[in-house]
């Protein structure tokens, strides 16, 4: 028990300061509204009506963070086989090539379908 104390400390810690943080600028934030700042932001263009059903939103978007993710994994996977990349010997490195080439592929796959080009 004694291991998950200072845990237990540094997460209270965090609660404290994320809280605090939160309160503290509710309490002493400027609170100057105004039209401009109540509109909704929409990188510098004039935000337009939409239409009832909500209007189309483009899927590149959707593709761009799915992308991210894909990507995003890889190097959730890469980062503990690099720590412990000596205990797994020959057979780690065989994985992790294997698993670079399938996500190789995939990127190579979502290049030549131009899922990189930002219109």
């Amino acid at each position: 028990m004694n291991a998950y104390v200072s845990i237990l400390i540094l997460g209270g810690i965090a609660t404290a300061f994320a809280v605090g943080s939160v309160v503290m600028a509710s309490l002493i934030g400027p609170k100057r509204y105004n039209r401009a700042k109540l509109e909704a932001y929409e990188c510098g263009i004039e935000p337009t009506p939409t239409p009832a059903g909500g209007g189309r939103f483009p899927i590149k978007y959707y593709l761009t963070a799915m992308l991210f993710i894909v990507f995003d994994i890889e190097i959730v996977f890469l980062y503990p086989w690099a720590v412990t990349f000596d205990a797994l010997g020959v057979f780690g490195l065989v994985e992790m090539l294997l698993f670079v080439l399938t996500v190789f592929v995939a990127y190579a796959y979502v290049w030549r379908r131009g899922g990189l080009e930002w219109d």
